[in-house]
């Protein structure tokens, strides 16, 4: 009895220490970005467009295309992702196709993001003729997001208890009913947690986008609000170049006199980003299930 006390208490120590560990890496990292890039962020930063030569440009059109791009690809990888995560959960069989497709979206969700925009750059860009646009950086996000979301989703189903499921049956109302008005609000915190990760993903990309959205932005008119223009900063045709790829090339390529001031203030913003759209996000989610179940009454 003593010995399993000792042993417990130990291993009860071991965990908070690694847990320890986890948390002051986390906080090392993010207090580090945000002290080195803080002190450069301004209205003037984040309002203004960026500059290839001379000091003193902003980010004003990449924090735009970034968030653009996010929405984008989450309308198209969100159903998806979640018709098949319903397929493979409530509906599919236990057979070598649904083995072999599982297996696949494992293979998939394990690919570099080199490999994704490679892919995206010959049939997107290339074969499709949408050129480097918004819209190629976003179907290739949802090849390469659609693996994780899919699965992730897929858990949160298998996670209601199958209780809810028969429950719906013996008040008489349809699997699929019972689908989307008892199983699908029962695992949406853990989908919209799903969700949060896709999206931090999709943020901080630049391998892919690099090959399909491309490097550079045009001159944009904030005040056009016409999706086929090409001033317009919502048509989805145009090039579009994302903060996690303004980063990147201003550390590989940049010529200006600030470029280290911009990359640390333009990976503060980033990190902001991400932990905004964490936040609206979660909360999107619990006022989404508060409608949807008895908690909304």
């Amino acid at each position: 009895m003593i010995n399993s006390k000792i042993t417990n208490k130990v291993a009860i120590s071991f965990i908070r220490i690694l847990a320890g560990i986890v948390v002051l890496i986390l906080a090392f990292l993010v207090g580090y970005i945000l002290i080195k890039g803080l002190p450069y962020v301004s209205w003037h930063f984040l309002t203004s467009p960026s500059k290839s030569v001379s000091a003193g440009g902003g980010i004003s059109g990449q924090l735009f295309n970034s968030i653009y791009l996010l929405v984008l690809s989450l309308l198209i990888s969100l159903p998806i992702a979640l018709g098949a995560a319903i397929y493979l959960n409530e509906y599919a069989p236990k057979n070598k196709f649904v083995s072999t497709l599982r297996n696949s979206i494992e293979v998939l969700s394990s690919l570099p993001s080199v490999v994704v925009g490679l892919f995206g750059f010959m049939f997107f860009v290339l074969k499709f003729g949408f050129g480097f646009s918004i819209l190629s950086g976003a179907i290739a996000l949802t090849f390469f997001n659609l693996p994780i979301l899919t699965s992730s989703i897929e858990n949160s189903l298998a996670a209601v208890p199958n209780l809810q499921r028969e429950a719906g049956v013996a008040l008489g109302i349809s699997k699929w009913e019972t689908i989307i008005h008892v199983i699908i609000p029962a695992a949406l915190p853990s989908i919209v947690t799903g969700i949060v990760l896709a999206s931090g993903r999709i943020l901080g990309e630049a391998a892919a986008l690099i090959f399909t959205a491309g490097q550079s932005s045009p001159v944009l008119n904030w005040t056009n609000l016409n999706p086929f223009s090409s001033t317009s900063p919502l048509n989805p045709m145009r090039p579009a170049e994302t903060l996690a790829v303004h980063i990147w090339k201003i550390n590989s390529e940049a010529t200006i006199p600030d470029a280290v001031q911009i990359s640390a203030a333009s990976s503060a913003v980033l990190l902001i980003l991400v932990f905004v759209f964490n936040l609206i996000a979660r909360r999107l989610g619990n006022v989404i299930f508060k409608k949807m179940t008895a908690g909304g009454k």
